[in-house]
């Protein structure tokens, strides 16, 4: 048996078609929907603009509580009651949070589909949310929140990202909160929110076989009893970019790892430059192959991992590096991958590299969106974003006819090296010194 020298060099992408998409406005609110012909299951799922960066600044947190409380039972029935009558039909509900939306989705079979959005309509519009019970999911989600911030990460994420955004406002503060704004809630926090976001009609998504499916119906029982006009849309936050580069070192006393969070802000997600940003991103940092991955982890050996990419919302973006290393090397591997990320945008991609890129995220697209959910979850994106029913076709398109120039000139535009933010969470007795030594800039030590 002999071993293959030589890497397997991408393949031809398939051919792929989204299917056709049906807008229509129903009952005061909005249906959109992906034709699947012959497709037994079906999913709605009801999109309202009520995402975290919704949530008042000092009260983060309440789109992820009020999400475990509409499991609590609901006006006409309660929770016992509702479980029955929603695994009756074979399905639950499936809640989804991000700085744009707040989403709830049931997939069933295409005959039952009418009764389970009544069911989750009931759920959305009319919870009981009793006192007691959201007491009691605030205080599991705590201590949730508790335990997962004990562990490596979560503060240097929320280091990085106070420190990008302002700790100040919403968009600086974790998405789902923290343990202590959490914890701070109380059952009028959550009816507010609740009275205010979501008794708006929204926009019901749906992806099945429409030739058996009702689309008036199902926006008539999703938008009953709701009213408002449509949520004003905020345009993009401006976000200045740091001048010159900061080291925050958040101490973790006698951590034998140090986790880093490395960013700066970015565009936000209708950048015309969207399309060269993300392939960019996918060769510094975005896939195993990545040069990121090859040096921090292939040729040092520093780390089991390190990714790097944009990611983006409405109203903004940011570019981060994430990665944990043993202590000892801590400040070499962070000298390295911010040389990487100076290279990158000094000397752009090549074709080589980019053609991988190119395969790797095309076919993604296309071995993704395959089942009713991910249907679903793709016509989202068309409404949060006011995109057109052909975008996931010409993304496509885009992406496999991105060349090395114009990725490149997306690295040189939106790779900022200099204006980097560099959390290092780690024990800062025994590396602090070495993370001065670098020169990489000023250490703001932060400590738990």
């Amino acid at each position: 048996m002999s071993l293959i020298a030589d890497r397997p060099g991408p393949g031809l992408a398939r051919p792929y078609r989204f299917p056709q998409v049906t807008r229509r406005d129903v009952a005061g609110g909005r249906v959109v929907a992906a034709h699947l012909p012959g497709q037994n299951l079906a999913v709605a799922l009801l999109l309202l603009d009520a995402g975290a960066g919704r949530e008042p600044a000092g009260r983060e947190g309440l789109g992820a509580v009020l999400a475990k409380a509409l499991e609590e039972g609901t006006a006409q029935r309660d929770a016992t009651a509702y479980a029955l009558a929603i695994e009756a039909l074979g399905t639950e509900l499936v809640t989804g949070l991000d700085w744009d939306s707040f989403q709830v989705s049931v997939q069933v079979p295409v005959e039952r589909l009418g009764a389970a959005v009544g069911l989750l309509a009931e759920a959305v519009r009319t919870p009981k949310l009793d006192p007691d019970d959201v007491r009691r999911v605030r205080d599991d989600e705590a201590t949730a929140l508790r335990m997962d911030w004990a562990n490596p990460g979560p503060r240097a994420e929320a280091a990085l990202r106070a420190d990008l955004f302002g700790a100040q406002n919403r968009w600086g503060r974790p998405m789902y909160g923290d343990p202590d704004s959490v914890a701070a809630l109380d059952p009028e926090d959550v009816t507010v929110f609740h009275s205010e976001w979501f008794l708006r009609p929204g926009t019901l998504v749906v992806a099945g076989d429409l030739d058996r499916l009702d689309l008036d119906a199902l926006g008539a029982a999703a938008f009953a009893g709701t009213g408002g006009g449509p949520t004003p849309v905020e345009g993009p936050i401006d976000v200045p970019l740091r001048a010159g580069r900061r080291i925050i070192l958040v101490d973790r006393p006698g951590s034998v790892q140090s986790t880093l969070r490395l960013g700066h802000a970015a565009p936000h997600r209708a950048h015309p430059d969207h399309v060269p940003m993300a392939l960019a991103g996918t060769v510094l940092g975005g896939a195993f192959t990545s040069r990121l991955n090859h040096l921090i982890r292939e040729v040092r050996g520093y780390t089991y991992g390190i990714r790097g990419d944009f990611a983006s919302s409405r109203r903004f973006g940011r570019f981060a590096v994430s990665s944990g290393v043993q202590t000892a090397v801590t400040a070499p591997a962070l000298v390295e991958a911010v040389g990487e990320i100076t290279r990158t945008r000094a000397g752009g991609v090549t074709e080589d590299e980019l053609a991988v890129a190119r395969s790797w995220r095309a076919g993604q697209l296309s071995v993704e969106l395959q089942s009713p959910r991910a249907i679903a979850s793709a016509l989202t994106t068309l409404v949060v974003h006011d995109l057109p029913d052909d975008y996931h076709a010409r993304l496509r398109e885009s992406l496999l006819a991105a060349d090395v120039a114009d990725v490149s000139a997306a690295a040189a535009t939106h790779l900022h090296p200099e204006s980097l933010t560099l959390v290092v969470e780690g024990d800062a007795a025994v590396i602090r010194d070495e993370l001065a030594a670098t020169g990489l800039g000023e250490i703001v030590d932060v400590r738990p």
